[in-house]
């Protein structure tokens, strides 16, 4: 506790990347701050900062104490939880990662639920791609992670994985409504509204095209999944995305059909934490309430 003002002083140089700007955010004088600075390292027995011409920048003591400063504050948090839960008193605050399919209607509904019975827990949504929200989990950024597709999985601890197929998304009327079953070739013969590369929906895209000799030429690209439900009526386009981020088309103002399996293997929306991290009593409880509704869009 003795260090948790340093703590928060020392992130605020690393997110400024100088003393003078630092102390403009904090409240201080950039003498004062850079004297708190100093007196720290003296105490701590190493420096933590490169001193550069155009600024401050952690060095490798500094950042392994980084690390330490985001365990201690998940710690703190972790403890003040449990302490309301005693008192019966439930705050917290629960930040989660995610792709940009939960944004509109699942994250919504399930922070709502969780608010009514506990209006004392705030929330703070990260939208990341999927390498982000790894790196996320591992800097203490965010507690949970809700990805489609993520990369390395080597620190993600998975609570729950939900198969989602990738729809199409086109007009309202298009001709793709009625084919008995939509083949990735049928897509490819239109225009094409493409989420980047960083985004799972365009790795197993990019999979399939190969897979039978093709390449996507998108007419637009985007890291927006708004812009491409949006997009498909304005020029006769065809978009993707998964159905969890998606109403039935009769209320989407859209048509929108899974691809056949044949063609693109269903990718894993999957639910985790970072490994071995004990998380706050409130964030653990969100966790559970979403593993529970994850389990019910996945039943039958």
């Amino acid at each position: 506790m003795r260090y948790l003002r340093t703590f928060e002083l020392i992130e605020a140089v690393v997110r400024a990347g100088s003393i003078r700007k630092a102390a403009e955010d904090t409240n201080l004088t950039a003498s004062a701050l850079n004297r708190r600075i100093q007196g720290f390292e003296q105490e701590f027995g190493w420096p933590i900062f490169e001193r550069l011409p155009r600024g401050m920048r952690l060095n490798p003591a500094g950042e392994l104490l980084m690390q330490h400063i985001r365990l201690q504050r998940t710690d703190l948090a972790r403890v003040q939880s449990q302490v309301a839960d005693l008192s019966g008193e439930r705050r917290g605050h629960v930040s989660i990662a995610c792709s940009q399919a939960l944004l509109p209607y699942f994250l919504p509904e399930q922070i709502a639920l969780y608010r009514a019975d506990h209006p004392g827990v705030t929330f703070s949504i990260n939208v990341r791609d999927r390498a982000q929200a790894e790196r996320d989990l591992a800097s203490y950024s965010s507690d949970l992670a809700l990805v489609f597709e993520p990369v390395h999985l080597v620190e993600f601890d998975v609570l729950y994985a939900l198969p989602q197929r990738v729809h199409a998304l086109y007009p309202s009327g298009s001709p793709l409504d009625d084919v008995p079953a939509l083949r990735l070739r049928d897509c490819l013969n239109h225009r094409l509204v493409l989420p980047t590369a960083a985004y799972g929906v365009r790795n197993l895209l990019e999979i399939a095209a190969t897979s039978i000799g093709r390449t996507l030429t998108p007419a637009l690209e985007t890291e927006s999944f708004d812009l491409i439900r949006h997009y498909v009526t304005q020029e006769n386009a065809v978009g993707f995305q998964i159905p969890i981020g998606l109403k039935p088309p009769e209320e989407a103002g859209f048509g929108h059909r899974p691809l056949a399996e044949r063609d693109v293997r269903p990718g894993r929306l999957l639910l985790g934490q970072l490994k071995g991290r004990a998380l706050p009593v409130a964030s653990a409880k969100f966790g559970q309430q979403l593993v529970a509704a994850l389990e019910a869009l996945a039943a039958p």
